[in-house]
């Protein structure tokens, strides 16, 4: 019970805590419409199963040994931040209110929120720190997998509603009016976050 417990209240505030997903998704929701933040709120959380699944299966004991490996994540990681922060200041495409005219961009937002979640280093500390540190070697497998669940679906739930609150039509109509400021700030956010992740030591 105090190890479920632990691994309830760890995951919330994760999940809660402002980061590259956070901005992410709050990018998507109000560019390209509730459909696009959703779908990558549903990339997020598959990208906690992937960082649960090789967990589990145990290389996440030679991540959490490895420096060389984590500091390979953090530096992808922090590029593709630094990518997304750049493409986002510099996008010179005027978005408008109709969801449907952002249809077809809305079909590569689950692999941006994939693959931000999965090159978070921070994502990849947080799931391993976990299942190495909490969770005992003796826990059921099968209870082991729902741990992982729960935290996909804690992802799930928390940016679906982010997506939903920065997608709501009057909200994201007064946002797209100012599209060209906040497309700087997102930028700028992502941009300070790559960089943080490159400069700042990652240890398990």
């Amino acid at each position: 019970m105090t190890e479920l417990i632990s691994v309830a209240v760890i995951t919330i505030l994760a999940v809660i805590s402002p980061g590259a997903d956070f901005a992410m998704i709050t990018r998507n929701s109000y560019l390209y419409g509730r459909r696009a933040g959703i779908l990558a709120a549903f990339g997020i959380a598959s990208g906690i199963l992937v960082h649960v699944t090789y967990t589990i299966l145990g290389i996440g004991i030679l991540i959490d040994h490895s420096p060389n490996i984590l500091l390979a994540i953090k530096i992808a990681g922090a590029i593709y931040l630094i990518y997304i922060g750049y493409k986002t200041i510099t996008s010179k495409t005027k978005i408008s209110v109709d969801i449907n005219s952002t249809k077809n961009a809305s079909k590569t937002t689950f692999r941006t929120g994939f693959l931000t979640n999965l090159l978070n280093p921070k994502s990849t500390l947080f799931i391993v720190s976990t299942f190495t540190q909490i969770v005992l070697p003796s826990t059921n497998i099968s209870l082991q997998i729902g741990y992982g669940i729960f935290m996909s679906l804690m992802h799930l739930i928390w940016f679906t509603g982010v997506a939903i609150f920065f997608s709501y039509h009057k909200l994201r109509t007064a946002m797209l009016e100012k599209q060209t400021t906040l497309n700087r700030i997102i930028g700028i956010t992502l941009i300070i976050l790559g960089i943080s992740l490159g400069v700042i030591p990652v240890t398990s």
